[in-house]
């Protein structure tokens, strides 16, 4: 949803950035305003640049997102649309996983098992990546997730069901659409005592592919230098808006 202008506080000191995202402060200590870049990266920083139009729409189509899985019952930070490209956004305390969802073979599921990819898998398989740049995010599990004191053992079947949830909403709702959602990532903070999804879900996030074509919508035509890249994240907000 869009406040008026007067009701949203404005930036503050700089807390973070990313390489896709800035947050900033406000006066109230519970909200922060997230502004979204240009910049592209992919495999661990090592391949860099810019997508015209990406934090614009990135900002958009997350915040539209956010409200599909809100309505489905997934709590989010997401208050409100702050501008062309930020968010306002309930201050969250980010837990170092990263959750990925996936739904069909691609990227380094097929690496790692030998899959062939696009094969769909017969139920989702739910994957924990360690949030640490220095240590290019490996993937862990439950138990690693104990030893580094990530999260409790509560925290972590909340955070699965609701990353879970995410996919039993998105999938549907995007292949009314004509998107297959192959795989995504979802991090999540807390905020009191209640878990909320945060960051962000986009085509930086998720990988989309065209029902009829299997053309990639997402990061993947800038990480393997397939072109049209803001064309895809464009299509995609397109498809996104006219359906609703």
């Amino acid at each position: 949803m869009a406040l008026p202008q007067a009701q949203i506080p404005p930036r503050g000191e700089r807390l973070y950035e990313g390489k896709a995202k800035v947050v900033y402060a406000t006066a109230d200590p519970g909200l922060v305003r997230i502004y979204f870049k240009d910049d592209a990266t992919a495999f661990d920083g090592r391949k860099r640049g810019t997508i015209g139009e990406k934090g614009r729409l990135n900002a958009r189509i997350a915040a539209h997102l956010f409200r599909v899985v809100e309505a489905g019952g997934v709590p989010t930070h997401l208050v409100a649309v702050a501008g062309e490209q930020e968010l306002l956004a309930r201050r969250v305390a980010i837990i170092p996983l990263e959750v990925v969802v996936r739904n069909v073979v691609a990227g380094s599921l097929a690496r790692r098992l030998g899959l062939a990819p696009g094969q769909v898998l017969e139920e989702p398989v739910l994957e924990l990546y360690y949030k640490r740049d220095d240590l290019g995010d490996p993937l862990i599990n439950r138990a690693h997730v104990r030893l580094l004191g990530i999260a409790t053992a509560e925290e972590l079947d909340r955070i699965e069901a609701l990353a879970l949830a995410v996919n039993r909403i998105l999938r549907p709702y995007l292949a009314e659409r004509d998107l297959i959602l192959v795989d995504f990532k979802l991090e999540f903070g807390r905020s009191g005592d209640d878990i909320l999804l945060a960051d962000e879900i986009s085509p930086d996030t998720c990988r989309l592919w065209d029902r009829s074509t299997g053309e990639p919508l997402d990061k993947d035509r800038f990480r393997h230098d397939l072109g049209g890249v803001a064309d895809a994240y464009a299509e995609v907000w397109r498809r996104l808006e006219a359906r609703g």
